[in-house]
């Protein structure tokens, strides 16, 4: 059964060929390196999700605040419909 968040690519990696992209990350970068680039992209993760985190928060503060341009304008309308009554 495929899952409908995974890569197309994923799916079909089985543990021979996980471990051949290990080796050669390791001859690429070096078994002292590979700590250090999963340190990285642990924290790079982590900084994008509280980056996206904020940004939903702020859509979701914005979108329960009334704003302010129509607030004025209802009161206007208000001050000027009551004005009206109260000169006829």
């Amino acid at each position: 059964m495929e899952t409908p968040y995974s890569l197309a690519f994923i799916t079909n990696l089985g543990w021979p060929e996980i471990v051949v992209i290990l080796v050669v990350f390791i001859l690429l970068f070096g078994a002292k390196k590979l700590p250090e680039l999963a340190r990285g992209i642990g924290k790079a993760m982590k900084e994008f999700k509280k980056a996206t985190s904020n940004i939903e928060e702020d859509i979701r503060n914005s979108m329960e605040e009334e704003p302010e341009v129509k607030k004025s304008i209802d009161s206007q309308q208000t001050t000027e419909s009551k004005e009206k009554t109260t000169s006829q």
